[in-house]
């Protein structure tokens, strides 16, 4: 089963994402901010991450960078979600590793087309 860490500061959006990600059958771990997030990596890398933009301690920029540098970073699909919407946000995004991302609010159905989208369901 592959494992997918959920990063958000939101528990709102972590339980959401949780729940729709399990009826997908992944496995799921969660942490609240970008430091966290790390320490769980370095103790076992996930297939894939959603992230999130805007968090207290380590925002998800300087996670994703971060992660990219670290010994088997390259390998999760890292999906950003976030509920800003500027395209310059995005590019700087995707092009410090990101592989994809959607907006908030979000569902099922969003969910499950980008992980289809990045070869995970």
């Amino acid at each position: 089963m592959k494992q997918v860490l959920i990063v958000d500061d939101s528990n709102v959006i972590r339980k959401v994402a949780k729940r729709i990600l399990e009826t997908l059958e992944f496995k799921t771990v969660e942490a609240d901010d970008g430091q966290k997030a790390l320490a769980i990596c370095t103790a076992q890398m996930p297939d894939a991450i959603l992230l999130d933009w805007n968090m207290p301690v380590m925002d998800g920029m300087t996670f994703l960078k971060a992660l990219r540098n670290m010994p088997g970073g390259a390998a999760p699909k890292v999906i950003f979600c976030t509920a800003e919407n500027d395209i310059s946000n995005i590019a700087r995004a995707m092009h410090a590793g990101a592989d994809e991302y959607i907006m908030k609010p979000f569902d099922r159905r969003i969910i499950r087309s980008k992980f289809e989208e990045i070869g995970l369901v």
